[in-house]
């Protein structure tokens, strides 16, 4: 299938540059699969949008702030963006004008850090060995959040806070699960007291799902692995709610594709994993009932997976209904409910 069918042209103007004054006050759209129907509502509203005893399911990876910069011995300011370790001295990166960086570079981060860049992974990666290991506190106290590129500021102490879930837990991604972005613990809390479940996995996002297709073919398209890990709490809750026909509520992409590759004969797998699921139409999907999510960029692998959901004409129809009505896109937009 042709990437371009996946197009859409969305005005500047709408691509959310802050976050709302506060969690849960953006506008939700709710897709009905089964009608065709499309309504607009509030993120608050979720608790009567969906169906008593569903099981919502979140990423609870932790953002790392993991976009950092260096010099060359010249005095140049290069910019890298850590992906994932590999060792304790050694990252995958994403590297500023990566062509032009030769291997065996040198780089002085703060504090005196050396890095030395290695040879490309892929198209995209590069390895990256450090001095001497790189400590959270470190990263803390001089990386920055990987806000995406199409929000067009620097990161501030706001960020900090709201680029992160509030029930962010298990540190490791570069990039935030940012459906979960909408929900406070008010949220969360009502939700239960409706007689909704809850419950927590992990994957840590990579920026392979953001990359852009390159392909003229999707199919050709390949996509990063990244890890999860789902523990017996987790696994349980959803194999109930499976067993006794009530809905498992992906929130999110990463959630969608976690729960996806660790459904296995009729059972959800515990522990470590790793997917590179790459989900486009055609895709048939064996356990998520129903999807929570932003509104993603054109010609994505995120846009393709929601097509593979609802389907690639009411995706684009609800998209265009998002652009008259005056959604706002991304990261820190507005929200999708697909039933």
């Amino acid at each position: 299938m042709d990437r371009t069918k996946f197009s859409f042209n969305v005005p500047e103007r709408l691509i959310a540059q802050q976050p709302t004054a506060h969690r849960g006050q953006s506008r939700l759209m709710l897709l009905e699969r089964s009608s065709g129907a499309i309504s607009h509502h509030s993120v608050m509203n979720l608790p009567q949008l969906l169906s008593s005893g569903s099981v919502l399911v979140f990423n609870n990876s932790k953002v790392r702030k993991a976009r950092l910069k260096a010099r060359t011995e010249t005095g140049t300011v290069v910019e890298f963006l850590l992906v994932k370790k590999v060792l304790d001295t050694i990252w995958h990166v994403l590297v500023h004008h990566s062509k032009r960086r030769k291997p065996g570079s040198r780089y002085i981060f703060a504090e005196g850090l050396i890095g030395t860049l290695g040879d490309k992974i892929d198209e995209a990666y590069r390895l990256l060995s450090f001095d001497k290991p790189i400590s959270d506190e470190w990263l803390d106290r001089h990386g920055h959040l990987p806000l995406p590129p199409y929000i067009k500021r620097p990161d501030t102490q706001t960020d900090v806070e709201r680029y992160q879930t509030v029930y962010a837990d298990k540190l490791g991604s570069a990039a935030a699960p940012t459906a979960g972005l909408h929900f406070s613990r008010h949220l969360l809390n009502e939700l239960r007291a409706c007689g909704m479940e809850t419950a927590f996995i992990t994957l840590h996002v990579g920026t392979g799902t953001f990359l852009p297709v390159r392909t003229q073919e999707i199919e050709e398209h390949r996509m990063h692995e990244e890890c999860f890990f789902i523990d017996h709490t987790a696994a349980a809750a959803v194999e109930r709610a499976k067993s006794s026909g009530r809905a498992v509520v992906a929130v999110g992409t990463t959630s969608v594709r976690t729960l996806e590759s660790a459904w296995k004969n009729g059972g959800l797998m515990r522990g470590e994993g790793s997917t590179s699921l790459f989900m486009y139409p055609g895709y048939r999907f064996q356990l998520v009932d129903a999807l929570f999510t932003n509104f993603h960029m054109p010609e994505s692998t995120l846009l393709m997976l929601v097509s593979a959901f609802a389907g690639r004409e009411f995706i684009l129809q609800a998209y265009d209904e998002a652009i008259r009505a005056e959604y706002r896109f991304f990261s820190y937009g507005d929200a999708m409910l697909i039933v």
